[in-house]
C-alpha cells in the first residue's frame, strides 16, 4: 500500500471519537512505510475501524 493511502487511512482514524484531542499523525513523518502500516493498523483496531479489503491482502 502506498504511503499516501496509509496517511489517508490514518487521517480517517484521527477523526474517530477515540482520537479526538490526540495527535496520531505527527509520528508518521519519522516512520518507515512498514512501521507506518503497523501504526495505521493499531490505530484502526483501537478505533474499531475495519481495514480496507485490499489492505488485509497486503496489496
Amino acid at each position: 500500500m502506498s504511503r499516501f493511502a496509509l496517511l489517508e487511512r490514518l487521517k480517517a482514524a484521527q477523526q474517530m471519537p477515540k482520537y479526538q484531542g490526540r495527535d496520531i499523525m505527527t509520528i508518521s513523518a519519522v516512520l518507515s512505510n512498514q512501521a507506518l502500516a503497523r501504526h495505521v493498523e493499531v490505530c484502526e483496531q483501537a478505533a474499531g475501524i475495519m481495514p480496507p479489503a485490499d489492505a488485509a491482502q497486503g496489496a
